[in-house]
C-alpha cells in the first residue's frame, strides 16, 4: 500500500528531528557517569514539596481556563470539575504525543460534554478560549522574565531569547485584544461555515472585555507559574543545587522557551540542555544540571500523566483514542446537518476507528 504524501513528509519531519537529537547529545551530551551520581544523592522529601506545587500550579491554572470559559459560552456551562478533567487530559496529551496536541484534546473533551446541536459552535468557542487562556501565560512570563534580568546571571546567549520573547508576548496580547469579541449571536445568522467558526473562536477572547473577569484568570494564571517557580526552586534543593531564587527562575523561562516547538515528546534533551547551561554561570556542573533537568521535566510530567491518565479514565477515553477525536470541521458539519446521534453512539464509533 503506497504511502500518503502526508504522512511521509509527517515521517520525514519526526526522523529529521530526531537526528537533530542525537547530535545534540553526541555534540553537547554530559558526562553520563556524573548524571547517574547525581541521582544517588536526591533529597526525596524535596522531590515531594515540588510534586505538590505542581499540582497547584495546575489547579489554579485550571481555574484560569474555567474562568476565560464562562465569559465565552453561554448556559449552560461546564462545571469546573469537567474543565479540570479535560486540563489534566491536555497536559497528559502533551506531554506523550509531539506537537500541541493536548490543546486540542481538552477542547474535545469539553465538546463531548456539550449539547449535540452546540457542538460544532462550542468547539470553535472552546479553541478560542484556549488561546485566550495561553494569552494570560504572557502576563506572569514578562513579569518573570523582568525578575530574572534584573537579578539572575544571564548567559549572553540567552538575553536574544529572553528579548523575542518580551516582543512576541506584547505583539500575541495586541492581536489578542484587536480579535476579541462579544456575544452578538445575530452575527451569525448570515454568516457563511468557515466565517462562524472564526467568529466563535474569537468569542473566545471575550474574556479580555470584562475587566473582573480577565483581572480573575490573571491572578490565577500569575499564583500558576509562582507554585511552578517554587516548585523548580525546591527541585533544585532535592538535587542539591543551593542557588538563590533567581536562578530558579531563570531555570523556568528558559524550559518555557524550550518548549515552545515540540518537536519530539516532550522535547527531551533540549529541555535538559536548556536547563543545564545557564546553571553553569552559578558554578553548577553541567553534569549535574543536566541530571537536575531529567529530574525536574520527571517531576512536572508526573503530575500531568498522572492527573491526565485518571480523567483519561474517568472520560471513558484511551491513549489511541487522542490522535482520533474529532475536529472542528468535522464537529461544524455536524452540527449543520442537525444531527441527533446520541453521544454514546457517537464514542463507539469512534472506538471502532481505533480498533480498524
Amino acid at each position: 500500500m503506497k504511502m500518503p504524501r502526508a504522512t511521509w513528509g509527517r515521517l520525514s519531519g519526526v526522523l529529521a528531528a530526531l537526528a537533530a537529537a542525537v547530535a545534540l547529545f553526541i555534540w553537547r551530551g554530559p558526562d553520563w557517569n556524573l548524571v547517574v551520581d547525581a541521582f544517588r544523592f536526591v533529597a526525596w522529601g524535596w522531590v515531594i514539596v515540588a510534586i505538590l506545587l505542581n499540582l497547584l500550579s495546575v489547579l489554579a491554572r485550571a481555574g484560569a481556563w474555567h474562568t476565560v470559559i464562562e465569559q465565552a459560552m453561554p448556559p449552560p456551562r461546564p462545571r469546573f470539575r469537567t474543565v479540570f478533567s479535560a486540563f489534566g487530559v491536555g497536559l497528559f496529551a502533551n506531554a506523550v504525543l509531539p506537537g500541541r496536541i493536548g490543546e486540542l484534546a481538552r477542547v474535545a473533551v469539553l465538546t463531548r460534554h456539550q449539547p449535540q446541536q452546540r457542538r460544532g459552535d462550542a468547539w470553535a468557542t472552546l479553541v478560542g478560549t484556549v488561546f485566550a487562556h495561553r494569552v494570560f501565560d504572557l502576563f506572569p512570563m514578562v513579569l518573570l522574565i523582568v525578575y530574572v534580568l534584573l537579578t539572575a546571571k544571564i548567559p549572553h546567549w540567552a538575553l536574544t531569547s529572553l528579548t523575542i520573547a518580551i516582543v512576541v508576548a506584547f505583539g500575541l496580547f495586541a492581536f489578542a485584544l484587536a480579535s476579541a469579541r462579544r456575544h452578538n449571536r445575530s452575527m451569525l445568522e448570515e454568516a457563511g461555515r468557515v466565517r462562524r467558526l472564526v467568529t466563535m473562536a474569537r468569542y473566545g477572547l471575550g474574556v479580555l472585555h470584562e475587566p473582573v473577569a480577565a483581572v480573575t484568570a490573571g491572578v490565577l494564571q500569575c499564583l500558576g507559574w509562582l507554585c511552578q517557580l517554587f516548585a523548580v526552586w525546591a527541585a533544585m534543593r532535592a538535587f542539591d543545587i543551593h542557588e538563590p531564587l533567581p536562578a530558579a527562575g531563570l531555570v523556568l523561562v528558559l524550559m518555557n522557551v524550550a518548549m515552545l516547538f515540540p518537536l519530539w515528546p516532550g522535547n527531551v534533551g533540549l529541555v535538559q540542555a536548556a536547563v543545564a547551561f545557564p546553571l553553569v554561570s552559578y558554578g553548577v556542573p553541567y553534569a549535574k544540571g543536566f541530571a537536575f533537568g531529567i529530574g525536574l521535566q520527571a517531576i512536572e510530567m508526573s503530575v500531568g500523566v498522572g492527573i491526565g491518565f485518571i480523567f483519561l479514565a474517568r472520560e471513558g477515553l484511551s491513549y489511541a483514542m487522542l490522535r482520533h477525536m474529532p475536529g472542528a470541521e468535522q464537529a461544524e458539519v455536524r452540527r449543520e446537518q442537525g444531527s441527533d446521534e446520541e453521544p454514546a453512539e457517537e464514542e463507539r464509533r469512534a472506538r471502532a476507528r481505533v480498533a480498524r
